[in-house]
C-alpha cells in the first residue's frame, strides 16, 4: 500500500482547530491524529487530506465547495457521511475551524458510540 506520511503543517493545523472542549478525545487511526466525541469520529487528517462527518445538509453544502468530495480511504470504498475539505481551504484556519466545530456539533448529538469488545 503506499501511502503519504502527513506533512507537519498539517498536523499543526489539527492541534490549532480542534475544538477546546473537555469532551474531546484525540486519538490516532492508521498513524493519524483523529477527533473523536462520544466514541464518533468527527474529523481526521488522512495524508495531506483533512475529513469531517457531517449532517446530510451541512455535507451537501460543503460538497458544493470547490475541491470537496466525499472521503474514500480506498477506492470504491467510500465513508459517505465523511467529507474531504478542499485543499484550498486547508489555509484558512478560521474557516477550517467552523467545518470542525459542526462536525463536532453533529458527532456529540449521535448516540455514544462504545468500543467494541472481542470474545474471550
Amino acid at each position: 500500500m503506499n501511502t503519504k506520511r502527513t506533512p507537519l503543517p498539517l498536523l499543526a493545523t489539527f492541534d490549532a482547530v480542534l475544538p477546546r472542549d473537555e469532551r474531546v478525545e484525540q486519538r490516532k487511526l492508521f498513524g493519524n491524529p483523529c477527533g473523536y466525541v462520544n466514541g464518533n469520529m468527527f474529523t481526521s487528517v488522512h495524508q495531506d487530506q483533512w475529513i469531517v462527518r457531517l449532517p446530510e445538509a451541512q455535507r451537501r453544502t460543503l460538497l458544493g465547495v470547490e475541491g470537496a468530495s466525499i472521503f474514500e480511504p480506498m477506492k470504491g470504498r467510500p465513508m459517505l457521511e465523511f467529507v474531504r475539505v478542499p485543499t484550498a481551504m486547508l489555509a484558512n484556519r478560521r474557516q477550517l475551524k467552523g467545518w470542525v466545530k459542526r462536525a463536532f456539533e453533529y458527532c456529540s448529538s449521535l448516540p455514544v458510540n462504545e468500543p467494541k469488545r472481542s470474545p474471550k
